[in-house]
């Protein structure tokens, strides 16, 4: 008889098999991993610099059916009156575009979206052209349709602390 290291032990391909097949409890499954925070905020960070510096010629895409968009939003602040910027993920509804309000998931609304809540005209720059938009959250049956873009990003939202369709 060889000795076999406990790792490779019960490792035929049956075995494997069976392993695969077992339901998970809720106990094992995993969250989906959130980054740090001071990593969220070194990759929004970079992000802006490389759009600042190459005078928006990289930092923006459009909106695929499954796949998010990244525009330059631009809001007037709701304490200051001052310009506000930052480049936030979108999809496309027909001619609506759609976010989530979400504070890189951290607590607490983002203040572009609280921006928007008091000043909702605002512009944004797309990767074809700027467009003048009117924030709003989306409400009744129109906030039950943009779950339909949003599911074909093919991203687990509910698993994702702080997620919601607003």
């Amino acid at each position: 008889m060889h000795w076999i290291p406990s790792h490779k032990r019960n490792r035929t391909p049956a075995n494997r098999k069976n392993l695969r097949k077992r339901p998970m409890s809720d106990e094992t499954k995993k969250r989906a991993w959130i980054p740090p925070r001071w990593f969220v905020r070194l990759v929004w960070s970079t992000h802006r610099g490389l759009y600042r510096v190459t005078g928006g010629r990289v930092g923006l895409r459009r909106a695929k059916v499954n796949r998010w968009g990244m525009m330059h939003l631009t809001t007037t602040g709701r304490r200051t009156g001052q310009e506000r910027s930052v480049i936030i993920g979108y999809l496309e509804d027909g001619s609506n575009l759609v976010t989530m309000a979400m504070n890189g998931w951290a607590d607490g609304e983002p203040a572009w979206w609280l921006n928007l809540q008091v000043h909702p005209e605002a512009s944004v720059d797309l990767a074809d052209g700027r467009r003048t938009i009117r924030g709003r959250a989306a409400e009744g049956e129109e906030k039950v349709a943009t779950v339909g873009p949003v599911a074909r990003t093919g991203h687990e939202l509910g698993r994702l602390r702080g997620a919601s369709v607003r």
